[in-house]
């Protein structure tokens, strides 16, 4: 026998939403998000091709400021000690100019001079592998291998053109690759010289309540951006150091120029490592042999795993605040729509949006602790004022209102 519920107090009745209804609010509840993220989509494709558009006008700004979180804790140094901020920014600048002018002149001549000696040793490299693969057990005919060779000559030719293409995107529409650096230099000083005034002056701009919000995640950008550029450096240099060193110390031809090449390309997370390190080793190939070949390869595994798995995450972990798999989808993205360029952007850039949605977040997770005190305290008030009429919350909310 099973017992009977008890009756449901006198004049207190529960009614339940009809079915109909409940699936209504939540249809139009999808229907609503729904529309937000197709605005939002398509505000984002819209943005994305307005950068497309005025690339060459974007591009100058993006790397000057870049080029400014490197020059700036030396020019606020100089500022400090009472120098006027337009000698101060000209003279970071200058010293900048006359470092990277220096670095240039240093590996050129080492790659004008070792170039044909590597370009003899690959081809007899290359006749070595000829006479391998006409031996047992290939046994390759030589019309094969001229296919062969004429069908990687003709990958490589494409290969080049695409990343030439990718590392002039965007300045091939100006007059020439000077005027754009050129601009950078300009851009830099300026924005040197009077970023200070900037953020007062769009404090004013957008008034109280909008400048504050602005003045606080423009600063956390900066913050985010100078980190990250300079934690990368500090990075790249480590690896450039011990693997220019691992090269010299084997005899591997072009060390500094591949050196320098491994610190541009720690830049790049995850792919600038790769390309560079697969560069060293194909020349330790060429140039020393196989097994010089896989000692800078074990050298180049050990250097950057140390880097990925410990300098990496101790010195990042407050400045970028990324999943690698963010970083790779930057990287990539960045990369095949505005080549080599934006694959070095990209990262930057996605810690800068990063820090948009985070200061978002704060104030919507703020703005909710604050509805919610507010929502307790009406509670409070309302369970007072029922305990006063002498009946409870639930009676008192579905009593029938007299007419």
């Amino acid at each position: 026998m099973t017992e009977k519920e008890a009756p449901a107090p006198s004049g207190s009745t529960v009614t339940k939403p009809d079915r109909g209804h409940l699936i209504g609010v939540g249809a139009m509840w999808l229907a609503k998000w729904s529309l937000v993220l197709v605005a939002i989509s398509l505000g984002a494709l819209l943005f994305g091709w307005i950068i497309e558009k005025l690339w060459v006008i974007v591009l100058p700004v993006l790397l000057a400021v870049v080029v400014c979180t490197v020059l700036w804790p030396p020019t606020r140094a100089m500022t400090r000690r009472h120098i006027p901020s337009a000698a101060a920014a000209a003279t970071s600048l200058i010293v900048f100019i006359a470092v990277v002018a220096g670095i240039i002149a240093g590996i050129v001549p080492s790659v004008v001079n070792q170039a044909p000696e590597l370009a003899n040793k690959a081809t007899e490299g290359i006749n070595q592998v000829q006479d391998w693969l006409k031996g047992p057990p290939i046994n390759l005919q030589d019309d094969q291998i001229d296919q062969g060779i004429h069908t990687i000559i003709v990958k490589v030719q494409e290969s080049g053109t695409v990343i030439a293409s990718g590392v002039f995107t965007g300045v091939s529409t100006a007059s020439s690759l000077l005027i754009t650096l050129g601009l950078v230099l300009v851009l830099s000083f300026f924005f040197i010289k009077d970023g200070p005034r900037f953020i007062p002056w769009l404090h004013s701009v957008g008034g109280g309540r909008a400048g504050r919000h602005l003045e606080v995640v423009l600063g956390r950008m900066w913050d985010t951006l100078g980190g990250f550029i300079r934690t990368q450096a500090l990075v790249s240099l480590i690896d450039a150091v011990f693997i220019g060193a691992g090269l010299l110390i084997l005899g591997v031809p072009l060390a500094p120029v591949l050196a320098i090449l491994t610190f541009i390309g720690g830049f790049i997370p995850i792919v600038g490592a790769f390309v560079a390190g697969a560069l060293a080793v194909l020349v330790a190939l060429v140039a020393n042999g196989l097994t010089t070949a896989v000692i800078v390869l074990i050298i180049i595994i050990v250097v950057q795993q140390i880097e990925g798995n410990v300098l990496q995450p101790v010195l990042q972990s407050k400045s970028m605040k990324l999943h690698a798999v963010v970083v790779l989808l930057a990287v990539t993205a960045g990369g095949s729509v505005f080549g080599i360029v934006g694959a070095f952007l990209a990262v930057p850039a996605a810690a800068v949006a990063a820090v948009v949605v985070r200061y978002i977040g704060e104030q919507i997770d703020e703005h909710s602790a604050e509805s919610n005190i507010a929502d307790a305290v009406a509670a409070d008030e309302d369970l007072d004022d029922a305990e006063r009429e002498g009946v409870t919350v639930d009676q008192a909310a579905v009593a029938p209102k007299a007419d």
